[in-house]
């Protein structure tokens, strides 16, 4: 067990210098008695709250549940506010920032005087965020699930968020609901905070998170209004503390067994297309080379088990009451794969923590000779038109798109795209393979969720809810369809995707993993030599670090400079 003169914060507050008398002069100042802090583990709950982030705008009352466990297990709580990135609010896309808070989190843990931290998020980005940085950092933490909302309610159906916005939005552009009954929704489609209760991007890596093992056991389902949130947020306060005094850090958790673990969990979920790029993000911070071909290798593994939207029937708060991704992974327990005699932050092994774990539902959590699919809910293809790679939420799209051959739409930015989707002088038919370009890492800038590109209303009107759609943008978990997103290298910086023309064929084939541009290769030489680079978007500022340091979605989108290997030493604080 770690000594009160072992802590990093022994090195602020406990020598006799100058530095640390001041140090503890000015502990005074804010009001703390020597003995409330004085050997004790210093414990930083890094907090993404805020007033305009819906799914996280109950933080705040959490984080004083954390620190009731902190001070419970005998540890000195600090809390920190950090950079919130709200998926619904921040433009171009909070995509953009992920890596700022990365780096906020890195820097602010390294520091100051903690010996631990509590990460607070939930929102798309942020997990990823939080645990990249902390990745880097290497203090022990433990991870606070921000916890999906309710599930909303519209004229007796239950709605989930996103996934119904999606459709309720294709059905007015159909002329199928009006004005009055979208005024409806707006009040019943989100009705607490947390975030979307279906198994978009933030249940995917809230999930990803607790399947890697830095969360309390269920913590990533339990409803963000539910008191059981408050008892894992002080439990979460409690565990930080003996981590601190055991000396577990974050990278004896997020092994490359961790990450493989997350990557079928993600994958038998039926999880969103974002969680690809997160986790060979994240994977990269702990020294783990996670690729494309990892995915592929594993959904042939693993069967999609979760009724959940936009794959499934059920919302988040079913899966938690079905016994929530414990109860989950004892299917993939009993499938052989995954790797139980790693540690998580909650117990000595995968395999003790998953110990009595039950299915209580097995509509919602699938057996797993009754899966949804056969395979694992992503498909990573490849082709002359994704030399790099592009992935695919097949699980989520009309099966008669999976192997279709259609002439090429394209649109060179999403705002052209928005203005001229219904001109019927584009000839688009259901046929059509729409293609979006210029959206992603450096074109969005940020991989903007563009990916879910409208069609047309009069092709709606006739009832076709499903299209080939092909981008180098992201798009939302909460989404569906047969979209072909992070297509690799962007057309930004001259990937093929920037050399196809209106007219022609695409071949998407899920099956073969395949995705080919029907061209000659002598034609797309010929286009490659008069393709000219944009221009670059930012002269200065958070921008301009970011479109020089930027990588591709292949590797993660993280920043060149973050995401090499280095020491960085640990500041001197006498």
């Amino acid at each position: 067990m770690t000594t009160p003169e072992e802590l990093r914060s022994h090195h602020w507050y406990g020598t006799d210098g100058l530095r640390s008398f001041s140090h503890r002069a000015r502990t005074r100042q804010l009001g703390y008695l020597p003995e409330e802090h004085l050997g004790k583990p210093v414990i930083a709950i890094l907090n993404t709250w805020s007033d305009i982030n819906p799914c996280h705008v109950h933080l705040r009352d959490r984080a004083q549940a954390v620190k009731r466990g902190v001070w419970q297990a005998g540890g000195f709580p600090l809390e920190f506010p950090v950079a919130t990135l709200s998926e619904t609010y921040q433009k171009p896309t909070p995509m953009l920032y992920r890596n700022l808070l990365a780096m906020e989190t890195e820097e602010l843990l390294r520091s100051y005087p903690v010996d631990g931290a509590v990460l607070m998020g939930g929102c798309d980005k942020s997990t990823p965020a939080l645990l990249m940085g902390a990745a880097s950092a290497g203090l022990p933490a433990v991870f606070v699930p921000a916890g999906p909302m309710l599930p909303g309610h519209w004229r007796g159906e239950v709605l989930g968020s996103g996934t119904d916005m999606w459709k309720y939005w294709d059905d007015k552009r159909a002329g199928l609901i009006g004005d009055c009954e979208m005024a409806e929704l707006e009040s019943g489609l989100a009705r607490s905070p947390g975030h979307c209760m279906t198994m978009g991007t933030a249940s995917t890596l809230t999930a990803a998170a607790e399947a890697l093992g830095v969360t309390m056991p269920g913590a990533s389902s339990i409803p963000a209004v539910d008191s059981g949130h408050d008892r894992m947020a002080a439990a979460s306060g409690m565990r930080i503390v003996d981590l601190v005094r055991r000396d577990l850090r974050l990278p004896a958790i997020l092994t490359r067994e961790a990450y493989e673990d997350a990557v079928a969990t993600v994958l038998a979920l039926g999880g969103s297309t974002n969680a690809v790029i997160h986790l060979i993000a994240m994977a990269g911070r702990s020294g783990v080379r996670l690729t494309l071909d990892d995915f592929d290798r594993i959904a042939r593994t693993v069967p999609v088990l979760a009724n959940v939207r936009p794959g499934g029937r059920y919302l988040m708060e079913d899966f938690h009451f079905a016994g929530g991704l414990p109860a989950f992974l004892t299917r993939l327990r009993d499938a052989g794969r995954l790797h139980l005699d790693r540690p998580t932050v909650a117990h000595a092994t995968l395999r003790e923590q998953l110990a009595g774990a039950r299915v209580h539902d097995e509509d919602v959590i699938r057996p797993l000779d009754h899966p949804l699919a056969a395979e694992g809910g992503v498909a990573v293809l490849r082709g002359n038109l994704c030399p790099d790679g592009a992935v695919i939420k097949h699980i989520a799209a009309e099966p008669r798109l999976l192997q279709h051959t259609g002439p090429a739409v394209v649109f060179d930015d999403y705002r052209t795209l928005q203005r001229t989707i219904d001109d019927p002088g584009l000839g688009i038919t259901e046929d059509s393979v729409l293609v979006l370009r210029g959206s992603g890492p450096l074109g969005g800038p940020g991989m903007p969720e563009y990916g879910m590109l409208p069609i047309p209303g009069r092709l709606l009107k006739k009832g076709v809810r499903d299209m080939v759609r092909i981008s180098d943008a992201r798009m939302s978990g909460t989404s569906y369809g047969a979209c072909v997103l992070h297509v690799a290298p962007e057309s930004h910086v001259g990937g093929p995707l920037a050399l196809v023309r209106s007219g022609d064929p695409i071949t998407l084939d899920v099956g073969a993993r395949t995705l080919r541009l029907e061209v000659d290769d002598a034609e797309l030489e010929r286009r490659r030599a008069r393709w000219q680079a944009p221009p670059p978007r930012f002269g200065r500022g958070y921008g301009a670090l970011y479109q020089d340091q930027i990588t591709q979605a292949d590797t993660g989108c993280d920043f060149r400079f973050l995401a090499r290997p280095g020491e960085v030493p640990e500041p001197y604080a006498g």
